[in-house]
């Protein structure tokens, strides 16, 4: 048991190279290119690393044992988000997304210069980046950053109509979805097919209110997060999914890319303090369902406490200090592993508070109120090490996907 018709309009997508050198260093996909090469290189000599971000700082932790590697001053606050590549992970600060090289270690000067900088995604060999001051998205292959030796790789870019909180993902076929907004409101997503430098709109969406986060599951089927449900897009077409309660906010997916069901953040009560949410939503993307579970009595968490891991199980961290093993097909949970002390969550997002995130069958869970980090076996439950920090750990990424 153990174990997010046709309109025909167009977007400017300009090709932007964005390094001055090194022209080889926007690699083919294609079977047997050096950039395969050099990915499989990497991957052979990578070790697992852990980024953990604190007040002024980020340490990077090696994934077995949690020692701190090295340590690296940065802003007050910053994100986390891993590049895909199996060692890199973005640093997102004030100036854009800044690459943080977790084998080297070393916080580079290569940075991917945006305005707001906000949501990063990986999916189909490539990883995108999305500007929330500006509304561009950032496209490279993800093995780029590998080939670069410190440059900023080859990218197209797209400009979204006006600038929002929003996020976009490229299918592997090229189809780009984006979210639609403006800085007072979001209202869905569009799919845009490239066409030469330019993007042709293909099919759109726009009832998902408060559109958020994305995920993509088994055959491509990816979910984004409305304030009344959630909105599918698979095979083509967008299909919404409307959520039981009037206000039924998922803000953030979940997901297994071998796995059809989706697992999603869900929040009943628009005008609820804090950040403590006791049920999850369960989408069937082949059936087309969402249906929210309720956790046990007594167990609530946030959104940076869940994760899918061994058997595509979910894994929920619980404000009762315990990792909850979840089958998503039926919201049962299965199994629970004690880690940390009971919590309460933050009265801000930004808050150090108990965090989740996981590479392979392992889990690393930061727990700010002892500054420790725990590596957690999955499949047993088994803490497997422990380390103490000299700061409250906040986010966190593991370099390996």
């Amino acid at each position: 048991m153990h174990r997010r018709p046709t309109r025909g309009l167009r977007g400017t997508a300009a090709l932007a190279v964005l390094t001055l050198a090194l022209a080889a260093c926007g690699g083919s996909e294609e079977e047997g290119s050096a950039s395969d090469d050099t990915s499989a290189a990497a991957a052979e000599s990578s070790t697992p690393r852990v980024a953990v971000t604190y007040e002024n700082g980020v340490a990077v932790l090696d994934g077995e044992s949690l020692e701190v590697v090295e340590e690296f001053e940065t802003e007050e606050f910053t994100r986390l988000n891993a590049a895909g590549d199996g060692r890199n992970v973005f640093l997102t600060t004030s100036e854009g997304f800044q690459v943080l090289d977790t084998q080297e270690p070393a916080l580079t000067d290569t940075v991917f210069a945006a305005e707001a900088a906000g949501h990063v995604v990986r999916h189909g060999g490539r990883t995108v980046l999305f500007a929330d001051g500006t509304g561009e998205t950032t496209i490279f292959g993800t093995d780029a950053l590998l080939e670069s030796d410190g440059q900023l790789p080859e990218a197209t870019t797209y400009q979204a109509p006006e600038a929002h909180h929003g996020v976009s993902i490229v299918l592997e076929d090229g189809t780009l979805l984006t979210t639609i907004g403006d800085e007072e409101s979001r209202s869905g997503a569009m799919a845009l097919e490239a066409d030469g430098e330019d993007y042709t709109e293909v099919a759109r969406n726009e009832e998902c209110p408060g559109i958020h986060g994305e995920g993509t599951a088994a055959d491509e089927a990816v979910v984004f997060g409305c304030e009344d449900g959630a909105l599918l897009y698979r095979d083509g077409a967008f299909e919404k999914l409307q959520a039981p309660d009037e206000f039924g906010r998922m803000g953030n997916a979940y997901v297994s890319e071998t796995s059809p069901l989706v697992v999603g953040d869900y929040k009943t009560d628009p005008d609820a303090e804090g950040y403590e949410l006791t049920q999850v939503a369960l989408i069937d993307t082949e059936q087309g369902t969402l249906e929210p579970v309720a956790l046990p009595d007594g167990v609530a968490y946030t959104w940076r406490g869940v994760v899918r891991g061994p058997d595509d199980l979910a894994y929920i961290l619980g404000t009762d200090g315990s990792i909850h093993v979840m089958d998503p097909a039926t919201g049962e949970i299965t199994d629970e592993f004690p880690v940390v002390e009971p919590w309460e969550g933050p009265a801000d997002w930004q808050d150090p508070h108990p965090a989740l995130t996981v590479h392979d069958d392992v889990a690393y869970v930061a727990e700010p109120a002892s500054k420790q980090v725990h590596a957690v076996d999955l499949t047993t439950g088994e803490i497997t090490a422990s380390v103490t920090l000299d700061h409250e750990p906040n986010e966190m990424a593991a370099n390996l996907d």
